[in-house]
């Protein structure tokens, strides 16, 4: 039953049998008791295959609220995004076991759900054993709240006037102010005061617009006034953040894998012309190197395919292109899927929409995780070539450089110039071959050269 329902049960002390105080000369076998169980734990959820602890970054619910089921509950990092955990059953949120800035790892336990409001007293006494994960700091004594006056006494932060009606204000009578993950972020950095705001997302919840309104609505600050940037202290030790440990893991696992490279100079006089002439639509130049990749690997199948066992290699039924991308505190991937099949100003459209999402660290799992092939691109910082790691369970990764100016020699003798972009293949040579990358590479050359069929 607990499997099935994907939670522990920790019996009610009010449930428990008693074994009678009178002696008896006759010893019975114990009598087996149907328990019902009213006391259910919340699990540190497996968000990712990679993931094998998560970071509490806040939570929605409060300590006795009532939770209906779907709710959402708890912000968890993963190692890849911050997602919101939803609970599964109805109930009462009885005791928090990791509190804000913990870590715990898959499968312990984080919080206890109560069915009823009378078991949450029993809950909490069975959770002052010991919490499933580590908590940041101390627990905070309960001495009478400080007044945060002194960090800003010389620049109050900005008072928000919402012209909206306070119909679903988010703090919800002084409760915990219910937040998106990135609407925190982003106040915290402007210093925004969050239980003033009202919220305009579901059930009142604030979003980043709202903090972004907030701050546009306040009154300009003087900028002698303004905190100095927090520098890196020299000689400190950082432990890894949850992203970091996971591409640190992903970069180790790669040495497992026997790797080549190949490298390749394409004109780019036809490409950069056709962006100038669709910029203005919205369209990216990340797109359509997504899109030159997808329909190159749509006719060499063996550079989209992959190899995870050593035995035996997969040609994957789709072209999904994973483009890196930096975000604070790490790398991750978001993936533009069927690349080949959308057009270029959906996948234009999309490759944003994943990029706002990655840098909120919203991504779903199948949106940074279902990547076929990858790319990796410098040319925005002037790096006119270098190689790229293979990350695990793919069969490629381009690096792209910089398209710059070159003097080149044409069929005819003459010396002229082309922009010319370096771009390096680097691929598992258990199942992709030097002359499958050859020929790759060429394919790609024509279709950016003469870049007609990005635009269908």
């Amino acid at each position: 039953m607990s499997r099935l329902l994907n939670t522990s049960f920790l019996p009610c002390s009010t449930c428990r049998t008693r074994s009678s105080s009178a002696p008896h000369s006759r010893v019975n076998k114990p009598r087996i008791v149907s328990v019902r169980a009213k006391i259910r734990e919340i699990f540190m959820p497996a968000l990712s295959s990679t993931m094998t602890e998560g970071k509490i970054v806040s939570w929605v619910k409060s300590e006795g609220d009532k939770l209906s089921k779907g709710e959402s509950v708890v912000v968890v990092e993963s190692d890849k995004a911050d997602m919101d955990v939803e609970t599964f059953y109805d109930g009462y949120l009885a005791a928090i076991m990791v509190e804000e800035g913990g870590v715990a790892p898959v499968g312990s336990a984080i919080a206890l759900l109560a069915e009823t409001e009378e078991e949450i007293a029993d809950a909490r006494a069975k959770a002052s054993g010991g919490g499933g994960g580590t908590s940041p700091s101390p627990p905070v004594s309960q001495a009478p709240p400080v007044v945060e006056e002194k960090v800003s006494a010389s620049v109050p932060p900005p008072k928000v006037v919402s012209s909206a009606s306070a119909v679903h204000p988010a703090s919800e009578g002084g409760k915990r102010v219910v937040a998106s993950p990135y609407a925190k972020k982003l106040a915290k950095e402007l210093k925004v005061e969050l239980a003033a705001l009202v919220g305009s997302g579901p059930m009142g919840r604030i979003v980043a617009k709202d903090v972004e309104a907030a701050v546009a609505a306040a009154p300009p600050v003087q900028k002698e006034a303004m905190a100095p940037a927090v520098a890196v202290e020299l000689g400190s030790v950082v432990p890894f953040t949850t992203m970091q440990g996971a591409v640190s893991r992903n970069m180790v696992e790669s040495l497992s894998v026997p790797t080549f490279r190949v490298g390749y100079t394409i004109n780019t006089d036809a490409l950069d012309a056709l962006y100038k002439k669709i910029k203005s639509k919205g369209v990216t130049m990340t797109a359509l190197l997504a899109k030159a990749t997808a329909l190159a690997l749509a006719k060499h199948p063996v550079v989209n395919s992959s190899c995870r066992d050593g035995n035996s290699f997969v040609y994957n039924s789709s072209i999904n292109i994973a483009v890196a991308v930096a975000i604070d505190g790490g790398l991750i991937t978001p993936v533009l899927q069927n690349a080949d099949k959308v057009d270029i100003y959906s996948l234009s459209r999309k490759w944003k929409e994943l990029v706002d999402k990655a840098r909120a660290k919203q991504l779903q799992p199948q949106e940074y995780n279902t990547g076929t092939f990858t790319l990796s691109n410098l040319g925005m910082f002037g790096v006119d070539r270098f190689d790229a790691i293979l990350p695990p369970g793919t069969g490629a990764i381009m690096a792209v450089g910089a398209s710059q100016p070159t003097v080149v020699a044409t069929k005819d003798g003459r010396i002229g110039m082309k922009n010319q972009m370096q771009v390096n293949v680097t691929a598992d040579h258990r199942v992709i071959y030097g002359a499958d990358l050859a020929q790759f590479l060429q394919t790609l050359a024509s279709i950016i050269e003469d870049p007609k069929d990005l635009t269908f």
